[in-house]
């Protein structure tokens, strides 16, 4: 240890030499070179990378917008102010941003202050016990060189791990905007079911009165009674089947909303839900602003940056140590000041693979972190795909359906005619019913479906695009 005073600290260069020669040579005779590190995956961000849709800031609004609804549009803000697992993800990145400090910390000097007494009780030359009460307060500072980067590599992995989980964080304000969007046009599709099946029972009871009032004159037998009863009971049921649902999903969407059990407010009817324009050819590139591919991405990075940082702790490390304080006693008419400066060297000799089993698992979990990323670039292309094909194929089946639904629609009216009059059989009318009512809820289910895959895609092109963005990123 060197003894050095305060006014001499110009001499600290020369011992951080001395040290970093030292270091150099305890490193060829001990560890021997460097181990090579296999080949990274390079990921490099483009420089427009989530400047407009940036971890630190919310998605955008508009897309949700575009469905023409301003309730539900009053619903997904509720579920972005209220959601509890939003508020966890935020809670969790603080956690995040906490530790990026730590690390960060760990780069800087290190300083302590003590104030020990002591109490010392002897005899004076005449026998009088005499006591002689003394301190040294002292100030103590120690700083880790980092000669090889472990610290800075920590500390990058952190900041990586930060982004990764403000990715995170945007992937559930996300997710939690497109449940609501696709939850509020399922609650929709069945006010619609529910709106069908009670125009159909309408319809079946004044059938089934037709035909009591035809069976109790005698004109028909009770066999045509019994079969508008049947058919009128199994309509009646599907009222408190979609009543049930409703319910069902009023109570999914207030939990989303962060609240207790309760009717969910509507707008405008399914059928009146815009249905958003696509552009012609999205571009592939708009894939990266999705927050799981960002997550991943820099999750990526944070494992190739604690790998550098595994592999620095199998080198030496230089830590340098100094103190300053002054020396108080009875005995003494003025303080006596005392300086120290030092440094040591830590080199691992012997530690049963301990290190280089830290080190390989840490390359383990970069690879890991690296099949993460490419699979979530896949599943990126294919949720795109399996939505646009979804928004075409839904679309031509609803198209399909309303032609469906109005031709049944024409047949039951001249059924229902031909009946009346005596021309055909009850049968007629009521298969003709049957196909009807049938076609009409396939046909909401329809709508909703195509509304339900627009969402998705939303959400697989990270929240929507817009005209600019899509210009943009062509040229």
């Amino acid at each position: 240890m060197t003894v050095v005073p305060c006014a001499h600290r110009a001499g600290l260069a020369p011992v951080k030499r001395i040290a970093a020669t030292l270091a150099l040579l305890a490193l060829s005779a001990c560890l021997g070179p460097r181990p090579e590190a296999p080949a990274a995956t390079a990921v490099v961000a483009p420089p427009a990378w989530r400047t407009a849709l940036g971890p630190a800031q919310p998605i955008r609004a508009d897309w949700w917008s575009a469905f023409g609804d301003p309730v539900l549009t009053g619903l997904v803000e509720r579920a972005l102010a209220n959601n509890p697992d939003l508020g966890a993800a935020a809670a969790r990145v603080e956690e995040a941003r906490a530790q990026e400090r730590l690390s960060r910390a760990q780069l800087a000097p290190t300083v302590n202050a003590g104030l020990p007494a002591s109490d010392a009780r002897a005899l004076n030359a005449f026998g009088i016990p005499s006591t002689n009460l003394g301190a040294q307060p002292t100030i103590s500072a120690s700083y880790d060189l980092d000669l090889f980067g472990r610290l800075r590599q920590a500390d990058a992995a952190a900041r990586a791990q930060l982004l990764a989980t403000e990715g995170a964080r945007d992937t559930v304000r996300l997710g939690i905007a497109s449940s609501v969007a696709s939850g509020y046009i399922t609650l929709r599709a069945l006010d619609a079911r529910l709106a069908v099946a009670r125009d159909t029972l309408a319809a079946r009871g004044d059938a089934l009165r037709i035909a009591r009032r035809r069976a109790e004159t005698g004109y028909t037998s009770n066999l045509e009674l019994h079969q508008a009863e049947g058919e009128y009971r199994a309509t009646e049921q599907l009222v408190p089947q979609a009543e049930l649902a409703i319910s069902r999903q009023e109570n999914a969407l207030s939990l989303l909303l962060g609240d207790t059990p309760a009717a969910i407010a509507r707008g405008v009817p399914l059928v009146s839900l815009a249905a958003p324009a696509i552009p012609e050819g999205l571009p592939a590139d708009l894939l990266r602003r999705r927050p799981d591919l960002f997550q991943a991405e820099q999750a990526l990075v944070a494992t190739d940056r604690s790998l550098d940082s595994a592999r620095a702790a199998m080198l030496p490390n230089l830590s340098l140590t100094g103190s300053a304080g002054l020396v108080l006693s009875t005995a003494l008419s003025n303080p006596v000041g005392v300086f120290s400066l030092g440094g040591s060297i830590l080199s691992p000799i012997f530690d049963a693979g301990r290190l280089r089993a830290q080190t390989d698992a840490s390359a383990a979990r970069r690879d890991q972190a690296a099949f993460a990323y490419r699979k979530a670039a896949l599943t990126a292309f294919r949720e795109v795909d399996d939505s646009l094909a979804g928004v075409q194929r839904s679309g031509e089946q609803a198209a399909a359906l309303a032609g469906q639904r109005d031709a049944l629609a024409a047949a039951l009216h001249n059924a229902s005619n031909r009946y009346r009059a005596g021309y055909s059989s009850y049968l007629d009318q009521l298969d003709t019913q049957r196909g009807l009512l049938s076609a009409e809820l396939a046909l909401v289910q329809a709508r909703a479906d195509r509304l339900t895959a627009y969402v998705t895609l939303y959400q697989a092109m990270g929240g929507g695009w817009s005209p600019d963005q899509v210009d943009a990123v062509r040229r």
